[in-house]
Order: C-alpha cells, then structure tokens, then sequence
C-alpha cells in the first residue's frame, strides 16, 4: 500500500470517478479508480492524502486519511468540506442513539404534529375574535357590562412535535 496526495478528480467514459494524484516522496503523478462503499459519492479535495494499491493492473484509491477524526467508538460522521478543506456541514450518527444534522442546538419537528396545534390555535383565535366582534355593552340603564360570553384561552401545543432524537441547527 502507498501514500498520495490528490491533485485532480475526473469522471470517466464509464462513470468511474478517478483521483489524480502524487506519490508520497515521488514526483510521479498516479491516476487511481476510487473505492467506496454502495451509496457513497466522494469528491475529495486537493492535497486530501490517499491510500491506494494495485489490483488487477489498476491503481485502486481504498481511502483518504482524515485529519480531523472526532466520532466515537460505534459513530459514524459524514461531511462536506469547501475546497481549503473547511467543514461545511455534517451527519453525525452518534453511539447515544441521537442524529445531529448539522449542529446540537434546536430539535426538530414533525411537520403533521406541529401543523395540527397551528390549527387548532388558529381556530381557537378565530373563535376569541367572532366572539369578541359580537359582544355588546351597552345596557338598557346606559351601564356598560361585559360580554355574555366570555372567550377561553388555547389549549393547542406542539409539544407532541419534538424529536428528541433528531438535532439541528
């Protein structure tokens, strides 16, 4: 196994992804096929340091060394990067049984849940303002009184909209 740090990426006639890069104390440029799981579509930065190795007269790049390491036993993190390498934004599965998207500093919501207590205040709100626009005060001696029907306050919550599991920023 060798050392390389990338200097190019290009996709090619058969929709592989190739990493261009030099070796580890050669001046020789190496082009590599990309190895990564199902699923997985990288484009690493340049100067991103690769392993690779031959197999099957082709340069195969296994993986990249990252830098900035942080997940725990158990954790996996996936990130983006602008091309100097600064994080942008992240997935982090965490071992806790949590996912942050991002940060840790808001929740988020599911929409139904939270949509429903909107409606249900709206329409409690609703109802307070016909009532209100309806009410009199006058009364026959000239004394002024409340209205007849006095409004309830809302019981909506979206308290039931919380994901305590999911985190954002």
């Amino acid at each position: 196994m060798r050392v390389g740090a990338t200097l190019s990426t290009s996709i090619d006639s058969t929709f592989r992804r190739l990493c261009k890069f030099i070796g580890m104390g050669k001046d020789d440029v190496q082009e590599c096929l990309i190895a990564a799981p199902a699923g997985i579509d990288t484009n690493p930065i340049k100067d991103l340091r690769a392993i690779y190795d031959t197999a099957m007269d082709q340069n195969i790049v296994i993986g990249f060394i990252n830098k900035n390491q942080i997940a725990d036993p158990g954790e996996i993190r996936l990130f983006s990067v602008d091309q100097n390498g600064a994080l942008k934004i992240f997935l982090w599965v965490k071992n806790d049984g949590t996912i942050e998207f991002g940060g840790n500093a808001g929740n988020l919501t599911r929409f139904q849940e939270l949509e429903t207590g909107f409606n249900q205040l709206k329409t409690d709100f609703n109802t307070l303002v016909t009532v209100f626009n309806a009410h009199i005060h006058a009364t026959p001696s000239g004394v002024s009184s409340p209205t007849a029907t006095p409004a309830t306050t809302s019981s909506a919550s979206i308290a039931n909209a919380k994901i305590n599991e999911l985190k954002t920023l």
